[in-house]
Order: structure tokens, then sequence, then C-alpha cells
């Protein structure tokens, strides 16, 4: 899809898309969502975030009460993002070459393993840095080769693409509010390898959600040909492409770059990593543990945290024709939380502008990834979500590890005041671009004629 026709939809989406799950959508009747395997696929992508949100809890405990200090945390921790980040394009080609369901059981398998081994570690007090990293970077691999397969698997679940993210967002964001109450209660009352007992839990438990799941085939519209089998019996086998990995690598990669509004997310959003994400996390919890104390903070984390579920109900209720727009206008909103901080305002103003960030950010979210699932053919889109994931990501750790030197230079609320500002740059940038606030959603043309309907008559969709 070249820049001039972004705002179009691939031949045959929009019908081959319905044939996938029934709907009376395009009839008139309502759009659907939920079904007995989008039901599945939600709670493995609520029960897998509730666990990794329990994660950074576990492992700062367990190692600080080893004897291990805060850079051992980070090292750690960045074990396993270094890996994801690095093999995450990879996992792309491999997800769109191979099925997806049995490579996300598969990564959820090798994780519930890794996770087991950790918490016997813990529980049997042998814990050596360079292991606890190994099964890090093990767990990072794993991830690369599941999360490229969350974004064609939402499409052929349900109808209503916008909705069913924004179901799942919710769901994330209440697990995120929750993974690190229940970390500490298993550290206070029981163990750090008890935790790590808990998350191999739920990674059994999203395996368990994807092997009872009925993965329906892809669109008729795509790159598919047809075989023998099918997943779970439901559809046609999927043989994604016929060329070499470094072919469809690089086939990957001018998918991506043909799209203006997709690549030119990106790169706003590396400037959106480099100045506002990245000192943002640090340096709040810093200013705000120091200020106000640890409890502040957690009130804090856990405003932004509601905030971004009143931004997954928004996205179920809004349809705007200019997703990316919306979704840009909506970004705006996130200033108030680093400015706010900066500022050396109130914990309630602190709190105030963090559930508005995070409603903010959590309705781009939604906007951005129905975008990406519906704007990009189902044959390649594996690899256009890798590339996404691996380009918003790239510039993370800069910005992060850039923020103490700026705090040091700058003053800790100096820094966070221009990632205030950043944040006005950001969105007003993204809206700058014609090809992202003029890509017309890809559903306009089923939209249009129920609001036409209204007024008696049926309206085709403007392109």
């Amino acid at each position: 899809m070249s820049d001039g026709t972004s705002s179009q939809s691939w031949p045959g989406e929009a019908a081959g898309r319905q044939d996938i799950v029934a709907t009376t959508a395009d009839r008139g009747g309502p759009r659907t969502v939920w079904s007995r395997d989008f039901a599945l696929f939600f709670v493995a992508r609520a029960v897998a975030r509730l666990g990794d949100t329990m994660l950074p809890v576990a492992l700062a405990a367990g190692l600080l009460q080893h004897g291990y200090g805060a850079g051992a945390v980070g090292l750690a921790m960045a074990s396993t993002a270094a890996a994801f980040a690095g093999l995450v394009v990879f996992g792309g080609v491999i997800a769109d070459r191979f099925s997806t369901r049995r490579l996300m059981i598969g990564a959820d398998l090798v994780r519930l393993g890794t996770q087991s081994l950790a918490a016997g570690l813990f529980s049997a007090g042998h814990v050596v840095l360079w292991e606890i990293c190994a099964i890090g970077f093990v767990n990072g691999v794993a991830g690369a080769v599941f999360q490229p397969g969350v974004a064609s698997t939402v499409p052929r679940l349900a109808s209503d693409i916008q909705a069913a993210n924004g179901a799942i967002r919710i769901a994330e964001s209440a697990a995120q509010l929750a993974g690190p109450a229940v970390a500490g209660l298993l550290v206070g009352f029981a163990s750090p390898g008890s935790v790590f007992a808990a998350h191999a839990a739920t990674y059994a438990i999203s395996a368990l959600c994807l092997l009872l799941l009925r993965l329906p085939g892809h669109a008729p519209g795509a790159s598919v040909t047809g075989g023998a089998g099918g997943e779970a019996g439901a559809g046609p086998r999927e043989h994604r492409t016929g060329g070499s990995f470094k072919a469809d690598l690089v086939a990957g990669w001018r998918e991506f770059r043909a799209r203006t509004w997709l690549w030119g997310v990106i790169a706003v959003w590396c400037l959106y990593m480099i100045a506002v994400w990245g000192p943002t996390v640090p340096l709040v919890a810093t200013e705000v543990v120091q200020q106000h104390g640890p409890r502040a903070y957690g009130l804090v984390n856990s405003a932004l945290g509601a905030g971004t579920v009143v931004g997954g109900f928004l996205a179920l209720r809004l349809r705007p024709r200019r997703m990316l727009r919306a979704g840009a206008v909506a970004l705006f909103a996130f200033a108030g939380f680093p400015a706010s901080v900066g500022a050396g305002l109130g914990v309630p103003a602190m709190a105030a502008g963090a559930a508005v960030a995070g409603a903010g950010m959590s309705f781009w979210g939604v906007m951005w990834a129905t975008s990406v699932q519906t704007q990009v053919p189902p044959d390649v889109l594996n690899r256009i979500h890798a590339y996404d994931v691996a380009g918003s990501l790239a510039m993370m750790p800069v910005g992060q590890a850039l923020a103490g030197p700026a705090a040091a230079f700058l003053g800790a609320g100096h820094v966070l005041l221009v990632a205030g500002a950043m944040s006005l740059v950001v969105p007003a940038a993204l809206l700058a671009v014609p090809a992202i606030r003029d890509l017309v959603r890809a559903d306009a043309h089923a939209l249009a004629p129920r609001a036409g309907a209204v007024r008696g008559r049926v309206r085709p969709a403007r392109r």
C-alpha cells in the first residue's frame, strides 16, 4: 500500500474479514466482539500481563534479598529487554511463515519452564546472577516469537477489531494495576520464589487458553495457500510464504517502508521515547518517592493505571473516521503527567495528571493497534507488527540512560518539564504529517451506511 493509497484498504479486505467470523455488521446489524475463542484469547492476554507486572517485584525483592544491588536488578531486566528488542523482527518473519497459534503456545511453554526454574533457584537459595540473566534472555527470545502473532490473531477472532483492542487494553490495564500488589503480598507472606512460581502459572494458563483456541483461517484476500488440516480443525493450514527467510525479512521491510503513515508514526515515536517516556518513568519514580514517599508513588502509579482503563472504555465507545488523528489529539493529555511532577505540585494534582495521561495514552494505543491491524494485509501483518514493536522500543533505553545525566545537569524537575513540553510537540508532529492525520479507517465504508440510514438514505463513505 503506497503513500498515495494509504487510506484505502487492500483488495478484498473487508469482505474477507467478514468471512472469518460470523457477523452482521455490513448488513446493518451489531458488530460482534465476544465469542468463545475471543474470550479465551482475552483471558490469555490478561493473565499473561498480570504475571509480567509481577516480575519486576520478584526480581527486585529476590536479588536484593540475596545480596545483589540495584545494578543487578537492572541487568536482569535488561537481558530480557535486549533479547526481545533485538529478535522481535525475526520473530515476525517466523510468525508469517508458520502457525502463529503454535508458536505462541510454544513460547508460553518455554517461559513456563524458565520461570519454574527461577522459582526453584530462588526457593532453594541458589541465586547466581548470570543464571538469572540467562533465564531472562531466554524469556526475551520467547517473547520475541510470541508478540508478533498477537497483532494478526485479534482480526481473526473479532469482526469489531477496535472494540476487541479496547477490551484487551482494559484487561491488561487492570492486570497492570493488580500485578505489583499481588506480587508484594506473595513476597510478604511467602517468598520471592513464590512470585516466580505464580508467574510460571500465568504462562501455563495462557498456553492452555491458546491450546483450546479455534483460530479461523485468513481472509480470502491474504496470500495464503490452502491445504489439508488447520489450527484446531478450523480453517486452512497456514503456509505463509515460499521465499527464503532473508527474502521475507526484506519484503517485510519494504511493506513497512511503503506506508508513510506507518513509518512516520514510528519515526515520531522514537523522539517520544527519547524525550518523553524514557526520562519520565525513572524520574517520576525518584522525584515522587523522595518528595512524598513510596505510598504517594503507589497512588500516582495507580492513578495512571486507572486512567488507562478509562481510555480503553472510551476506545470502546468512540469510532472516529480518522483514527490516528483522534489518537494524536488524545495524546496531548500525557503532558500533564511529567509536567505536574516537574512543577512540584501536590499528590492530588500529580495523580490527576497521571490519570488523564493514562486515558490519552490508552486511547492512542487502541487507535494505533486497530489501524495497523486493519490497514495492513494479513500475510505481512506479523512482520509489520514486529517492525512496529522494534521501532517503538528502540529508543526507550536511550531515553532512560540519558535521564540520569540530564537530571544531574539540569535538575530532575526541569527535565520533567521539558518532557511535558515535548509531550505536546510529539502529537503536533503526528498531526503535521498528512498521511497520518488523513488516514481513513478501513471500515469507514461499513460505518457510513448506518450513519446515512438515520436520515433515511444510504451515503457512500468518502475516501
